[in-house]
């Protein structure tokens, strides 16, 4: 969630590491610099010599689902402990807080545990976070104090959807585009003044996802309770809208764009399906549709024309899963994974399973053989597991944030 283009932003933020040859990468947004859960990180280590993943350290972040996000060697997150809600910032190498902000936000726990489920976004020396009831932030990354703050829920009216807002701030140039309201909105990232916003009603629980049109302009997708709607990025126009029904709202997976094509996918039995763009305002058609995947909250990876992701629903043994991009065809399924998360590097699919399992396996749509498998945290997992700089974080519901180091010798 969150949970939930590099050029779209502030461009790659590629770094050589101290590991050899190696190239290490800042992970400064949720999936990553191209917004794909794809890493372009090469060097790190796979497996583990003795079968057990060496943990650098560990950290206590509070209640929630946020997952983190790196840069110049510092580490984001959110988590709520109490009544108080908080963004972290962390020593990405040694785990320690460097800067705590708190503010007042309820738990809501409903059906779970609670806490904040959207994910900070790190824009140069800025970052921005939203919480489940409409506190907006933007922070000094290096200090934490507050440069601007609001809660746009009460400044627009907008609906808090049942579980609260979710998706991760996106920074566009001089935007900050988030998902609140029927169809987004965004705001001046420097003053967060209102720039444009859309109905009032419900949002979906995605992160808003950037596009380049047929004509070369830039379009931003979001997920509402009812619809996956694309809106024009610098006036907010609506350019399409795709109706998409699924039990109470939940479409949360962001979308996946290759060319002119959109694959979107939500839980709750509901399926995924292939949309090809039209022209203009018109709306997609589709190419496929099917229950081959059905992605409850984490987005699926892209690679070599096949989608890995988990199918199913938390608490109903959801499975890994490769289908085929432009059939839909299942290629693979792996039981006892659950709704944890997917990540990729390296040709390499990065897997936290639901209950703390890290896994590591080439992304082949011939089969699922694991490189390596180990327990590296307990308690419930759905938050994707995030690659940066040779180190592999995970995070639980209760809010364990484990390192895991990853660098080779």
């Amino acid at each position: 969630m969150g949970n939930f283009s590099c050029s779209v932003a502030v461009g790659l933020a590629l770094a050589s590491s101290s590991i050899g040859s190696a190239v290490g990468e800042d992970w400064y947004r949720w999936r990553g610099p191209q917004q794909s859960g794809v890493s372009q990180e090469s060097g790190w280590r796979a497996e583990w010599p003795d079968g057990e993943a060496k943990i650098a350290w560990k950290a206590s972040v509070g209640t929630g689902f946020s997952t983190v996000v790196v840069s110049r060697g510092r580490l984001y997150t959110m988590g709520h402990d109490g009544s108080v809600e908080s963004v972290f910032c962390l020593d990405a190498e040694k785990g320690n807080v460097l800067w705590r902000h708190r503010y007042d936000c309820p738990l809501d726990a409903k059906f779970f545990e609670g806490g904040p489920t959207s994910t900070p976004t790190i824009d140069g020396d800025a970052v921005y976070s939203l919480s489940r009831r409409g506190h907006l932030f933007c922070l000094d990354a290096s200090s934490g104090k507050v440069r601007w703050s609001k809660n746009v829920q009460e400044e627009t009216g907008a609906a808090i959807p049942s579980w609260g807002f979710s998706g991760a701030p996106l920074v566009h140039e001089n935007l900050l585009v988030i998902n609140v309201g029927d169809a987004g909105m965004a705001l001046e990232k420097k003053t967060g003044k209102v720039v444009w916003k859309s109905g009032g009603s419900e949002s979906g629980y995605s992160t808003p996802y950037p596009y380049k049109t047929a004509n070369g302009q830039w379009a931003v997708i979001f997920g509402s309770a009812k619809s996956f709607v694309a809106a024009d990025l610098k006036s907010g126009r609506e350019l399409w809208r795709h109706r998409w029904l699924t039990r109470y709202g939940v479409n949360a997976a962001d979308p996946i764009v290759r060319g002119k094509q959109v694959f979107i996918s939500s839980g709750y039995n509901k399926g995924s399906a292939l949309l090809q763009l039209g022209k203009g305002s018109k709306s997609p058609d589709v190419v496929w549709k099917s229950k081959s995947l059905r992605t409850q909250m984490n987005p699926a990876v892209f690679h070599g024309g096949h989608l890995y992701g988990t199918d199913g629903d938390a608490g109903n043994d959801a499975t890994l899963k490769c289908i085929d991009w432009r059939t839909g065809e299942v290629k693979w399924s792996q039981k006892a994974i659950g709704t944890g998360g997917v990540a990729m590097a390296d040709g390499k699919l990065i897997v936290l399973s639901s209950r703390g399992e890290l896994i590591v396996a080439p992304a082949s749509s011939e089969r699922f053989v694991p490189i390596s498998r180990t327990q590296v945290i307990g308690g419930k997992c759905w938050t994707c597991p995030v690659l940066s700089h040779g180190r592999i974080y995970c995070r639980n519901a209760k809010g364990d944030l484990v390192c895991v180091d990853a660098r080779k010798d």
